[in-house]
């Protein structure tokens, strides 16, 4: 093992994680433990950035542009310095020399066009809500009051909306280079070659609306300064990564600037970013020498924190009559909104690797054309570019079977990859290490009672029934766990995939866990601390973690992507196997034994075949002591751990959705959602529940309610929960979710990534079910989100002898046969399978 990186050489394996720490009959991983952090969280006797008060901190409100594009030509502040309680009021143009530009950490291509983006707006606005001047007073109301005493002067300029028109060279420009940010272009096969002479080629074009991120805790900022450092506290999900790009952005020293996340309510990506907020409340305080907060209103969340998904799909599928894929093409418009933020380029390429599936082709094109507009920039939004993709594939898929009058599943089965065929090679250059894809479907479609749903709906076309039934499919898998190092830098990232973590046996006998991820939700404690309970053979209750803090956990690059578990989890077991390295070599000394002659078992260290043995408790007080150390031994039982994995993981799973459209109301009803994931092993089944019902909620909530929109000047409608609507208990149906398991062959825990897979395969399942109901009636297509007055307009557009009603009348298209499902073509191996009984 290496002692830097904590992997083997060659596979990138953790070398001795076949030496169990802990018997199977009492082992932690598996086990669905509550959350050891809710007791804190859940009471509200959490930390949390907001709820800090530090002596004579002052408050920060931002005077934010009313126009999507304008010039600057005069801002006024001196009023405002005289109102009560007011500190200090700042332009953009007193933080010029210094504020510096907010970084693109993805350069995608060579010449893309990287535009500055000052935190605070100087001579030219690009979106509604850029700041262009602050307030700092001894409260947040009177920094807010006073704001209204600023005189801004604005001449406008043309909003640039839509992206199609954006490239038209006549448009207005967002940028003085033009409103084109870069061409990205991917190819596998021969693309051509696949589309001559098709039997069938299917042309659609999708529409990824804008998302707005709802994480349940605002964005907030505390900044602080000694004299000779600075701390900033954030509601962020990158400690690490923001503390190295703040030391770039505003010239502070990095080894003088500490960054800590407290208890973080959710993100969901919105927090991955380095915000126009922190770096000024930085810069206030190095110039006041006084401490300043921020927090953010719902509805200024709604208008500043990037935005996620906005994208144009124009996809074309190549097959042959037998349904079999030969060719994918995918011509993309991403809407990068008016700047470029940390990752913003590369959101959309995450889904180029994506676009075909689980399906196996001989030719795929992709085409990425990012675009800038005077809107809020978009980033990463839970899934970041591969929901996007999924979405695309999904619904080609159906449509292919709806074209050739193929069953939605057996047109799945005659193109994916089979579970004998892993490790599997895909047309988009990435190797899946595992899966199972029949046993997943098999599984779900059980569940869901699929051929007797199917009868279902054929009934109800006959009976011309007001209310449809469609069933909705969605088999997905996603690449996740943001790594390996080479291969993000194969495609210009700017940071590497690894990740860090400490393990600390105290002489007591207790355990610290320092770890480089940050979690905002997702139960790191509760699952690291299994992790190590099994690793060690300690309680689990002996265990603690330590995170969020760069003074504290110095090393780390943080949490997103899926990445927590398969990088982060295996460092802190990297870390475990080298303390018990360390145990076994002092238990060899104290037991006058030779270290290839001890065996650990339940915390024990033994001499095989005798009961003479040490717990790790003891040593751990022995190597504190240090009274008889081997020569050459440092005191104290720890050690550090750092895992760069060679592949991505790949969870996997098939999702179904029934669901009852009124097609007299337009209104649609999610009758049952089923739910079979395969995220490898599982170190606690409640917080993968957990994450697969939230992800599965936001995926229903693309589906049916959530859209930003815009005026015809730019401004945003939806700044309120009133507006921008994001679905509720009472909106969604009761999931029965279960899982099949196959292990990744790319760490040692077996595990995959989870917290993106619901929001990932749940939109494609409810869409294919909504638009599977309207097939008699023409439909091919609602646009998301599919309310009900889309739904009703699209029934009225795609049959216009359709009464208003919506009736299926005699004159409408027959209704679509349904097609008997064929059985599955091979038996499902046992091993793929985990034991019946799905929670719900």
């Amino acid at each position: 093992m290496s002692e830097e990186s904590g992997t083997g050489p060659a596979t990138g394996q953790v070398t001795g994680s076949d030496r169990p720490g802990r018997s199977s009959a009492s082992r932690e991983i598996g086990r669905a433990r509550t959350r050891k952090e809710d007791s804190r969280l859940v009471t509200g006797r959490s930390a949390w950035t907001d709820n800090l008060q530090l002596p004579g901190m002052l408050h920060v409100a931002f005077l934010r542009s009313p126009m999507a594009h304008a010039r600057i030509t005069r801002v006024d502040t001196s009023a405002a310095r005289t109102r009560p309680g007011v500190v200090a009021a700042y332009s953009g143009q007193d933080f010029a020399a210094e504020q510096g530009s907010l970084p693109c950490a993805w350069p995608v291509t060579e010449d893309i066009v990287i535009p500055d983006h000052p935190p605070m707006a100087v001579n030219e606005v690009r979106y509604v809500g850029e700041a262009v001047a602050c307030v700092v007073a001894t409260d947040r109301y009177k920094a807010a009051d006073a704001l209204e005493a600023i005189e801004v002067d604005y001449e406008p300029l043309e909003a640039v909306l839509d992206m199609t028109e954006a490239l038209i060279e006549s448009s207005p420009k967002v940028h003085e280079a033009g409103n084109r940010a870069f061409i990205w272009k991917f190819a596998g096969g021969d693309i051509d070659a696949a589309f001559r002479d098709a039997p069938v080629v299917i042309d659609r074009t999708y529409v990824q609306q804008r998302l707005i991120p709802t994480a349940m805790e605002p964005r907030a900022v505390v900044a602080t300064t000694d004299g000779n450092g600075f701390t900033l506290y954030s509601a962020t999900q990158i400690p690490h990564v923001l503390r190295v790009m703040l030391a770039l952005t505003t010239g502070i020293p990095e080894h003088r600037l500490r960054v800590i996340a407290p208890d973080v309510g959710g993100a969901f990506g919105s927090k991955l970013q380095v915000t126009a907020e922190e770096v000024l409340s930085l810069l206030i305080t190095r110039r006041l020498g006084r401490p300043v907060k921020w927090t953010e209103s719902r509805s200024e969340g709604n208008l500043t924190v990037h935005h996620g998904r906005d994208q144009l799909q124009r996809i074309s599928l190549a097959a042959d009559r037998d349904g079999h894929v030969r060719g994918l093409r995918v011509d993309l418009l991403a809407d990068m909104g008016a700047y470029l933020m940390l990752v913003t380029p590369g959101i959309p390429l995450l889904g180029a690797f994506m676009y075909n599936g689980i399906y196996k082709m001989d030719a795929y094109d992709f085409t990425c054309t990012g675009v800038f507009t005077t809107k809020m920039p978009t980033d990463a939004y839970r899934g970041a570019g591969r929901p996007e993709a999924t979405f695309a594939i999904e619904r080609m898929m159906d449509e292919l079977a709806h074209e050739l009058g193929l069953d939605p599943v057996e047109v799945r089965r005659r193109n994916w990859i089979t579970h004998r065929e892993f490790p599997y090679t895909t047309i988009a250059g990435l190797t899946y290490d595992s899966g199972n894809y029949e046993a997943a479907t098999e599984k779900a479609l059980s569940l869901l009672g699929y051929d007797k749903l199917r009868a279902e709906q054929a009934d109800r076309r006959e009976r011309r029934d007001p209310v449809q039934l469609g069933i909705g499919v969605s088999t997905y898998t996603e690449m996740c766990g943001l790594a390996p190092s080479r291969v993000l830098g194969s495609l210009s990232y700017g940071a590497g995939g690894w990740e860090h973590a400490a393990v600390r046996v105290l002489p007591t006998g207790k355990v610290e866990v320092v770890t480089g991820t940050s979690p905002h939700g997702q139960g790191h404690e509760t699952a690291w601390s299994q992790i190590v309970s099994d690793a060690l053979g300690v309680p689990f209750d002996d265990v603690s973690v330590l995170h969020g803090d760069t003074a504290i956990a110095p090393k780390g690059m943080d949490t997103y992507g899926s990445r927590s578990l398969t990088v982060g989890g295996v460092a802190v077991l990297a870390a475990c196997e080298k303390v018990k390295d360390k145990a076994r070599e002092l238990a060899a000394h104290m037991l006058e034994a030779s270290a290839d002659d001890i065996e650990f078992s339940d915390g024990s260290f033994k001499v095989r075949g005798t009961t003479q043995g040490k717990t790790i408790q003891e040593l751990a007080l022995a190597a504190f002591a240090a009274h008889d150390l081997p020569d050459g031994a440092e005191p104290g039982l720890d050690a550090d751990a750092t895992f760069d994995p060679d592949n991505f993981s790949f969870p996997h799973g098939t999702h179904l959705c029934a669901v009852e459209v009124d097609t007299e109301t337009g209104a649609s009803t999610i009758r049952s959602y089923v739910a079979v994931d395969d995220v490898g092993v599982v170190v606690n089944p409640l917080i993968v529940d957990g994450q697969v019902h939230g992800g599965i909620a936001q995926g229903i909530g693309q589906a049916l309610f959530e859209e930003a929109v815009h005026d015809s000047e730019g401004n945003l409608l939806t700044t309120t929960m009133a507006d921008y609507l994001i679905p509720s208990a009472a909106d969604l149906p009761e999931f029965t979710i279960d899982r099949t398991e196959t292990r990744a062959t790319s760490n040692p825990l077996g595990v995959k990534g989870v917290g993106e897979a619901g929001a990932i395969a749940s939109t494609p399942a409810v869409v294919n079910a909504i638009v599977d109901a309207l097939r008699p009636y023409g439909v091919r297509d609602v646009r998301m989100p599919c309310t009900p007055e889309r739904i009703w307009r699209a029934v009225a557009e795609a049959a216009p002898g359709t009464p208003v009603s919506g009736q299926v009348p005699a004159q409408a298209p027959a209704p679509d046969p349904v097609p008997a499902r064929p059985p599955a073509p091979d038996p499902v191996p046992e091993r793929a399978s985990v034991p019946e009984g799905g929670t719900r």
